[in-house]
């Protein structure tokens, strides 16, 4: 059976839940996530609340969303089990999405359920939020892995390389960056800043609030793993034998150079929403990006030319 009806039906998948992810987002920057109350997973005790203030209409959207986005994923591990042999990677990883989009419902139920939306500013809110954060990554990575492997294309000949725990660390430092800027978003939604110098003197304050003095590091995390991405990719992208990541790693290198600029902006414009939404978007996009580079060097076999080198090599010389 073809595989390329259910590699586009992937990705439309992804497309919609990165679509619930920046609505969520919206949620929490608009201050609407307690627009059902504290009730989950009905809104406001009803199925269709009949208060229906701007704040309810919000999160009621994200939770239909949500909802749908779960039916897809539930459609994509069924049609992963038709499609693919037991063991296959596509099949798995459709397994693994199914997980992470349960827990994900459970998560978000948790933060409403547990009133950690909204005006809530206790420092709890943040490892809600940091759990929450890291459990949407494996989604998406897993989501990003089931797309990738259905695709009918052959595995990569590469050399024997190192730069599969070099994109490792390149993963979990993009982790770290995201989880530091979902507090400093939180931080700028719950004490807004009147200019940026004042935002500045807040952040070095000893008595303002963890929120605040915490989104300092988020910039400096961001630059570091940032400049540690750049000299990942450009090392593969001009790596002999490695030609065909080039593309990729190339792609990688500008979405890097492209969130550190909306990051910028973000910063001297103090977090306007829309731009927070796209921030959030493109730190998606580049973590797919690099999940897909780990998952093609998962795939790759060892080059023959790079065996026939070392063969040679070994070889003792006659004559």
């Amino acid at each position: 059976m073809s595989t390329s009806r259910f590699s586009r039906f992937s990705l439309a998948v992804i497309g919609a839940t990165l679509a619930v992810i920046v609505w969520g987002a919206f949620v929490r920057a608009s201050g609407s996530g307690a627009g059902c109350g504290n009730h989950w997973p009905l809104c406001n005790g009803e199925v269709l609340p009949r208060e229906r203030s701007v704040e309810t209409l919000i999160e009621l959207t994200h939770r239909v969303t949500s909802g749908l986005a779960f039916v897809f994923v539930v459609i994509q591990y069924l049609w992963a089990r038709r499609v693919f042999a037991r063991g296959q990677g596509a099949r798995r990883a459709a397994g693994a999405s199914l997980v992470f989009m349960i827990t994900e419902a459970l998560v978000g139920g948790g933060l409403v359920l547990f009133e950690m939306v909204a005006g809530n500013k206790s420092v709890a809110r943040a490892w809600w939020m940091t759990g929450h954060l890291l459990n949407t990554f494996a989604l998406v990575a897993s989501l990003t892995v089931t797309w990738w492997l259905s695709r009918e294309r052959p595995a990569l000949a590469l050399p024997r390389n190192r730069y599969r725990l070099a994109l490792d660390l390149g993963l979990g430092g993009v982790a770290l960056v995201a989880v530091s800027g979902a507090i400093a978003a939180l931080g700028d939604t719950l004490f807004p800043s009147s200019s940026l110098s004042a935002g500045l003197q807040d952040d070095f304050t000893a008595t303002a609030h963890a929120f605040v003095r915490l989104r300092l590091w988020h910039p400096f995390l961001a630059v570091g793993f940032g400049a540690y991405l750049l000299a990942l990719a450009a090392r593969l992208a001009m790596r002999e034998g490695f030609e065909a990541l080039r593309g990729t790693a190339t792609a990688l290198a500008a979405l890097v150079l492209v969130q550190l600029s909306l990051g910028l902006v973000n910063l001297l414009l103090l977090a306007p929403i829309a731009l927070q939404l796209v921030h959030l978007l493109v730190a998606d996009l580049l973590w797919m990006t690099l999940v897909v580079l780990r998952t093609r060097l998962a795939q790759a076999a060892e080059a023959p030319a790079h065996r026939a080198t070392l063969a040679d090599r070994a070889a003792p010389a006659v004559g």
